[in-house]
């Protein structure tokens, strides 16, 4: 069907622009007029794949956190929500963020609400951030909304920062190690096993062992390479089921000091969450509702779920947390206290705080720990390999035959 872009002005005289299919330009005129709409312009654009239906990249969470902090910058001194969008669409940068900004100016100025056409974008925006927005839109606190959504997003994204950067620099060593080793064993060893047959001699039991892995790694590599993708595979495939799911995060949990601090994370989720949307007056059902959907993982998802139902039964808020293991009891008891004192919200943003505390010193502590560990752990592998390599030479008095 033909595509037409339109410009015309709605019932109040803002000028509107977009795009619309229809079976001709009077078809288009028609759909335009239905909407009560004054077309000033309209032009075929056959040949064109609607904007809609391009396949869009991933918008980057720092341009959704400067988007929503400019917005709320914006609407607070005054200027309409649609000219708001206009400026920050046109002074966007990222070529993913910039079609999805358009599309929810042009959805607006058609009348839509402002959070039904964020919610047309999921992947961009998520189901917290449109129940805030709407929240903000039923109060008339849209700014005041925009501004904590915005203060909560660079938080998260703050949390989020420090838990990879801490965790890269193991991972690194870890790939570089793993590199070496088998750059030693598939390139390096086999040159040393063709000079030890000149030996004429047993070689020493650790030079015999890694000289066969060499060999089977060399001549089935290809078999040994699939079946670790296979097991990659399935192990990514188990994750995407709800019960191989919940064993993943259940295992992560019992980690030795990882676990405790990927529990941390989870907890600081949890209570940034429901502290920003009670704070934006979000019912406190549709709160457990999203708050167990954004907790990244299925054990607090879970207990969300069953808090809500104990909830909807007549239970009070720290009452319903406490059936769960999963909430320490300094948790629901803040949250208790909150209650008696009708600051819940207040109550959760300091758990928050507490826990992202624990969660920097936790992670300073493991940094300082982990990198002596790291260097131990590369020189113990390639160090090993090395020996190896060298010990029949160690030994050379014992093993050459004249």
């Amino acid at each position: 069907m033909p595509t037409f872009h339109y410009q015309a002005r709605n019932p109040s005289g803002k000028p509107v622009r977009g795009n619309i299919e229809a079976i001709d330009q009077q078809g288009a005129a028609a759909l335009l007029v239905d909407r009560n709409l004054l077309v000033t312009s309209l032009n075929s654009v056959a040949g064109r794949k609607p904007q809609a239906k391009r396949r869009q990249g991933r918008v980057k969470p720092q341009d959704l956190v400067v988007f929503t902090r400019q917005l709320a910058t914006m609407m607070d001194a005054g200027l309409p929500l649609v000219q708001s969008m206009n400026a920050l669409e046109e002074q966007t940068d990222s070529k993913t963020f910039k079609p999805v900004l358009q599309q929810v100016t042009e959805q607006v100025e058609r009348g839509d609400a402002f959070s039904q056409a964020l919610a047309g974008h999921p992947k961009v925006f998520t189901t917290l951030y449109v129940s805030m927005v709407e929240a903000g839109e039923t109060g008339g606190l849209l700014a005041e909304i925009l501004d904590r959504l915005a203060t909560y997003l660079e938080s998260t994204a703050r949390l989020k920062k420090k838990v990879k950067s801490a965790m890269s620099y193991p991972t690194i060593v870890c790939v570089v190690a793993m590199s070496i080793s088998l750059f030693l064993i598939m390139k390096v060893i086999p040159i040393f096993a063709d000079i030890y047959k000149d030996f004429g001699a047993n070689l020493p039991g650790p030079t015999q062992v890694l000289i066969r892995i060499s060999g089977i790694l060399r001549t089935y590599f290809l078999l040994v390479a699939g079946a670790i993708a296979f097991m990659v595979f399935s192990v990514v495939k188990l994750k995407r089921t709800k019960r191989g799911a919940e064993l993943w995060d259940r295992t992560k949990l019992r980690l030795p000091v990882f676990g405790k601090l990927i529990h941390k994370v989870a907890l600081s989720r949890f209570a940034r969450t429901f502290a920003a949307l009670l704070r934006s007056g979000v019912p406190i059902l549709e709160t457990l509702r999203i708050v167990g959907q954004s907790a990244g993982n299925t054990l607090v998802e879970r207990a969300v779920e069953e808090t809500a139902a104990g909830i909807e039964r007549g239970d009070n808020l720290a009452l319903a947390l406490g059936q769960h293991k999963i909430f320490p009891p300094m948790l629901v008891r803040m949250v208790s206290a909150g209650e008696q004192t009708g600051k819940v919200d207040v109550m959760l943003e300091k758990i928050s705080d507490f826990y992202d505390e624990e969660i920097e010193a936790t992670l300073s502590g493991l940094t300082s720990l982990i990198e002596p560990l790291l260097i131990v752990f590369l020189g113990l592998v390639v160090g090993s390999i090395v020996i190896c390599m060298f010990l029949p030479i160690f030994k050379l008095n014992q093993i050459v035959q004249f």
